[in-house]
């Protein structure tokens, strides 16, 4: 992942001047955001995950929800329950008034299911399968991603950059000349040149194209609110595509750990320094996963070099620590509910004003009770993004949303 986020920055910095400066030049309103708003109502109001709370959903001002599609089809070729539970779930929010964003399969579900997206003789069951969920689904979403975050490891093993676009693009394509009201485009997890150069043959089957960003939670660097309009700007000149912000947000919660704090951390394991788990690595993991199996497994799952390199990288030492660095924040808005609620009373506004936007989805409705990644309660960094506390309860920032929308 480290790797991933140096190659993310500098690719962007080094195309950023140019792309920016073409899109301060271009006219200032954008007619095909124009006309996919007027398709689906106006601006996207939207929510992550929010399953069947529609009254304070709708107190809240959201009209939107997004939402993975599980895998439809077993190894028999009927389909699963899950995908069944999930069709039936929606239909009862369309019957509410919500609206709904779907994501499609990612690369390993296929996999799992017997359609590897790495053998060009599954092509064509891939495309059947994208033309199955439209129209299965149609009546019922609104609007469909094609994945997730392709680019992002977790998302697109066993995939490359290359062939993750291709396994993106294929499915547009196949859609397309069948979508009728229903809008389908892509997303990427951050600004990721190479993926949206990848993506340049197939944006013309694109009704939006997205971005997920998360500034002053994930990296040290770059931890400004007008980053959101620079790169929304910068995505908006690099594919001409009305942009969707389809996901975003901002912790209420994590703050740095001190030295001692660290080292009772690392005492967990049986060492008492990050040189001494690098000099004993083999015994390290062997206590982490008596100690911390999901730590253990997500660290054999996604480490490309060496368990120590990745343990104690950017961003997964984040995890491994349950803290967010000192600069990993936006300065104006600390990591506390009251912080929470400042991000979303300002960037709601600016977001807004942006013609090319035709939308913003936030992460997520509420909290959850443990990391998915490192299974951790403690651990802030997939913990605390919700409008609601794991209990259900409202933060500041519900309100601060709820505000922040009556206006737009």
């Amino acid at each position: 992942m480290e790797a991933f986020l140096k190659n993310q920055i500098k690719s962007t910095l080094k195309l950023l001047p140019y792309h920016l400066g073409a899109s301060y030049f271009k006219m200032s309103t954008s007619p095909e955001a124009e006309r996919a708003k007027r398709r689906v109502g106006g601006f996207i109001k939207g929510v992550c995950h929010c399953r069947e709370d529609y009254a304070r959903i709708k107190d809240a001002g959201f009209g939107w929800e997004r939402e993975d599609i599980p895998f439809p089809f077993d190894e028999d070729g009927n389909l699963r329950e899950s995908y069944l539970n999930r069709k039936e779930e929606w239909r009862r929010h369309r019957e509410s008034g919500v609206r709904i964003l779907a994501l499609t399969p990612w690369p390993r579900h296929y996999v799992q299911h017997g359609v590897d997206p790495r053998l060009p003789e599954n092509e064509a069951r891939i495309r059947e399968i994208a033309v199955f969920m439209l129209e299965d689904l149609r009546g019922i979403v609104d609007a469909i991603q094609v994945s997730n975050e392709m680019g992002v490891p977790r998302f697109t093993r066993p995939l490359t950059v290359p062939e993750g676009a291709r396994f993106i693009g294929i499915q547009l394509e196949a859609m397309h000349p069948l979508r009728r009201d229903i809008l389908i485009g892509y997303n990427s997890g951050g600004p990721q040149c190479d993926l949206n150069d990848a993506m340049r043959p197939w944006h013309k089957y694109c009704d939006y194209v997205g971005l997920d960003m998360y500034v002053g939670c994930f990296t040290p660097a770059l931890n400004y609110l007008y980053v959101f309009e620079a790169l929304l700007r910068y995505l908006w000149s690099l594919t001409g595509k009305p942009i969707l912000l389809c996901e975003f947000g901002y912790l209420s919660g994590g703050v740095p750990k001190t030295k001692e704090e660290k080292r009772t951390i690392l005492q967990r394991y049986g060492v008492s320094s990050e040189k001494e788990a690098r000099e004993n690595i083999g015994m390290v993991m062997g206590n982490i996963k008596k100690v911390s199996p999901k730590i253990h497994d997500y660290t054999v799952t996604h480490a490309s070099g060496g368990y120590a390199d990745f343990l104690f990288q950017l961003d997964f030492c984040n995890h491994f620590y349950s803290e967010l660095p000192r600069t990993t924040v936006i300065k104006e808005y600390p990591h506390t509910p009251e912080g929470q609620a400042g991000f979303y009373r300002e960037i709601f506004p600016r977001l807004a004003k942006l013609p090319f936007v035709l939308g913003a989805f936030v992460y997520c409705w509420k909290d959850s009770e443990k990391c998915y990644v490192c299974g951790q309660d403690d651990c802030p960094t997939e913990t605390r993004w919700g409008l609601l506390d794991a209990q259900g309860n409202e933060k500041p920032a519900f309100a601060a949303v709820r505000d922040a929308l009556k206006d737009i």
